[in-house]
């Protein structure tokens, strides 16, 4: 199929001298880079996306006496760059 697109001018020169140098057209060149595009957001689009299990496996969770408000009273302490005392 044909099909006119507009093209930026550096983008395009950079397409001719880069299929030039690997001795293919222009054509498959383009066709090659949009198979690609549309390759992997298919395939994004087909496979959720999934979280990893970024759990901790060393141990038996806090230590004795441990809050979770102290937890986060200790991630602000260095707040601002300042270390509160």
């Amino acid at each position: 199929m044909k099909t006119t697109i507009e093209i930026a001018d550096p983008l395009f020169h950079q397409a001719k001298a880069l299929a030039a140098q690997e001795e293919i057209t222009f054509r498959d060149l383009l066709e090659e880079g949009l198979r690609t595009a549309v390759e992997a957001r298919t395939r994004l689009a087909a496979s959720p996306f999934r979280l990893r299990d970024g759990s901790f496996k060393g141990g038996r969770g806090l230590h004795p006496g441990v809050k979770w408000e102290d937890l986060a009273a200790l991630a602000y302490e260095n707040e601002g760059g300042l270390l509160r005392r």
